[in-house]
């Protein structure tokens, strides 16, 4: 019994949103075997076992105290600068601390709440799809943006936006709904980017460069007066 819990243990839930894509690639796959092209086939297998892969939805230890910030996405730390945040976002129209996760076609793309709090306001807006890598991505592209309402009265902002070739966001949440702080929010398919803006006077407690995994990677702490990282060299 221990050896079929350890080989159960290997194996990744995958989100629901995947199941339908998986049966594509699956069904697709069958039909090469069906017709004898073997290369096809193989191509299709190793497709098949990527999709699967990409739709994965790990079960995460969310820090609970109260004040901390958490990635809502599992990637690299691409960006940490203070800017005006998105008009989309119900926040003040001055400087902010953005901190920006890209997400590539191999990390985990099931976003989740970086802290408890009451959605204030969700708001869609459609665009492009240029590399998320990029700066513009943040205005330019295809985009999902949480308005977040904290206990006290302080708001930060989620910005879901779309990569180059992702062409879908899915929320999995509503306007009014309370959230806690690992909670899955939305996913996003295939490759994008997840923007963070702090509440003011919060330091950034992560630095560019660095790995972040959602629900686990602790951003900022609301209630420390700790400085923030030094910027990694890359």
């Amino acid at each position: 019994m221990s050896i079929v819990n350890s080989i159960l243990a290997f194996f990744v839930p995958v989100h629901r949103e995947g199941w339908r894509f998986i049966a594509i690639f699956a069904a697709v796959t069958l039909l090469f075997f069906w017709m004898g092209w073997d290369i096809l086939m193989w191509l299709g297998v190793v497709s098949t076992i990527w999709c699967a892969y990409f739709f994965r939805d790990p079960e995460r230890v969310t820090p609970m105290r109260d004040g901390l910030v958490i990635s809502p996405a599992d990637g690299q730390i691409c960006a940490i600068d203070k800017i005006i945040p998105p008009p989309e976002l119900d926040l003040d129209r001055e400087p902010a601390t953005r901190i920006s996760v890209f997400m590539n076609v191999f990390d985990v793309h099931v976003n989740r709440s970086p802290i408890d709090a009451r959605i204030a306001k969700i708001n869609y807006i459609p665009g492009a799809f240029v590399s998320a890598e990029l700066d513009k991505a943040s205005e330019e592209n295809e985009r999902q943006a949480f308005t977040l309402e904290l206990a006290d009265g302080r708001k930060l902002g989620v910005v879901q936006i779309a990569g180059l070739i992702a062409r879908r966001i899915v929320k999995f949440v509503g306007e009014g709904e309370r959230l806690l702080a690992g909670q899955r929010i939305g996913l996003i398919r295939f490759g994008s980017r997840v923007d963070v803006y702090l509440p003011k006077g919060a330091n950034p407690l992560v630095a560019v460069g660095q790995r972040a995994i959602a629900g686990e990677t602790v951003f900022a702490d609301l209630a420390s007066p700790e400085a923030e990282r030094a910027t990694r060299k890359s």
